[in-house]
């Protein structure tokens, strides 16, 4: 490991640390869920690298479902907050906005730490029973609300089939990347690029 990574690992293992043992949880559980899978993870694991015990786990989630739920909770949140810093950027210019979209999407596909879509990672573990999913599909679908509406207010005439072709991009992108096919969705923002460059909009 490297002297910086290292410093980092430290400085996060820090930051944890100082969290109340739900958020420290929460935290431990989202990286160790994204690197390894839901089904792969266990409470002993998440317990232990939380620094606390199983007790306290159950005091905090009932049952690993329901972690699992909150993990599904906590990403789309973070998903939502990037349309929401978005808008209060560029309040009064859809252009500008979606280009910074774009701009977010470039820098989600080329981080050396993508390994695809997490919620996409989960959904594709867990049971269409299982109340994550549920919050997974009502995320995807406010995603893609979020492009229409971006799209029609940047005057492009058929937003609804952009904004699925769109999403299909950047997901499928996404998947690429954790099927180790890092290369081909390396090229999907300039698709993208070309993609929105061409669409027909009404001037």
């Amino acid at each position: 490991m490297s002297k910086t990574l290292a410093d980092r690992r430290r400085k996060s293992d820090a930051g944890e640390a100082a969290l109340p043992p739900r958020e420290r949880i929460l935290a431990v559980s989202c990286d160790l869920f994204y690197r390894h899978g839901v089904h792969a993870v266990g409470v002993e694991l998440i317990a232990e690298a939380a620094q606390t015990n199983k007790m306290t786990l159950y005091r905090h989630f009932k049952s690993k479902d329901e972690l699992i739920v909150a993990y599904a909770r906590r990403l789309a949140a973070e998903g939502e907050a990037v349309w929401e810093r978005l808008a209060v950027a560029f309040p009064d210019d859809p252009e500008r906005r979606l280009a910074a979209w774009v701009d977010h999407v470039e820098e989600i596909l080329t981080s050396s730490a993508e390994r695809g879509c997490a919620l996409a990672n989960a959904a594709v573990e867990l049971q269409p029973s299982h109340p994550a999913r549920t919050v997974i599909e009502d995320y995807k679908r406010r995603k893609r609300e979020q492009l229409v509406g971006l799209f029609a207010q940047s005057r492009y005439r058929n937003p609804e089939l952009l904004a699925d072709e769109v999403f299909l991009l950047f997901e499928g992108a996404r998947i690429s990347i954790q099927c180790g096919g890092r290369g081909p969705a390396l090229r999907v923002v300039e698709m993208l690029r070309d993609l929105l460059a061409g669409a027909p909009r009404d001037i």
